[in-house]
């Protein structure tokens, strides 16, 4: 099964890929975010959470790494959810927890799809250097808020231990990853349940014309 989410703005065009198949081979290839750095994250996310993942980026006039970094988070939120969404009826766990670690690095990820959109950060006091390989560590952070607000998840993603900041981000990454795959993991006396008991949530919107718009009252000057 494989999703493909496309979100186009006026300043950018992101087309995520994702499949839960078998893994291929050259996964690298397939990240093009035009941040290697960013790549590189991207890639232990996948690594970690066992799916295949595809990521282009085009922009339009002007290159801007938040941008590119947000935009990628939701567009993949919203391609996560729909598998998520269509995995449902088969039964799937919904919700997830990892540690993960590389090195002095030791981070925390809790995630739960269950149509609340709900980010959370912590480095508990410590200081995470402003930039890492010539990525900004504020547009890292703004990739999982993206990737929350498209996937309409919760996510707790809290940093335990760390000083070197490529350890840092890994960990987190590595974390949210293997959290990922615990939500995704199939689980068959779960068909059609939910992460929370409150069920899938069911909204309709109807909307009807003010009174007047678009209505030609009766001291309108006729035409």
């Amino acid at each position: 099964m494989s999703f493909t989410a496309t979100r186009k703005t006026a300043e950018s065009v992101i087309i995520v890929k994702l499949d839960f198949g078998p893994r291929r081979e050259e996964v690298k290839k397939g990240l093009q975010t035009t941040m290697p750095f960013f790549n590189h994250m991207l890639e232990q996310l996948l690594w970690r959470g066992e799916f295949n993942l595809e990521v282009s980026v085009a922009l339009k006039d002007f290159l801007l790494y938040h941008v590119i970094c947000e935009d990628v988070g939701i567009t993949l939120g919203q391609a996560l959810r729909a598998g998520v969404e269509a995995r449902r009826e088969a039964g799937l766990r919904g919700y997830g927890f990892a540690f993960a670690t590389i090195d002095e690095a030791l981070a925390r990820a809790v995630l739960s799809f269950e149509g609340r959109a709900s980010f959370h950060f912590s480095a508990a006091g410590l200081a995470i250097p402003l930039q890492t390989e010539n990525t900004n560590s504020e547009d890292l952070q703004t990739f999982f808020e993206g990737f929350v607000q498209g996937a309409s998840c919760t996510l707790h993603l809290d940093l335990l231990k760390g000083c070197n900041g490529h350890h840092i981000w890994e960990a987190l990454f590595r974390a949210f990853g293997e959290a990922l795959r615990y939500a995704l993991e199939p689980q068959e006396q779960r068909r059609g349940m939910t992460a929370g008991v409150a069920g899938p949530v069911q909204l309709t919107v109807d909307v009807c014309p003010a009174k007047g718009w678009g209505v030609q009252r009766e001291t309108d000057p006729p035409e």
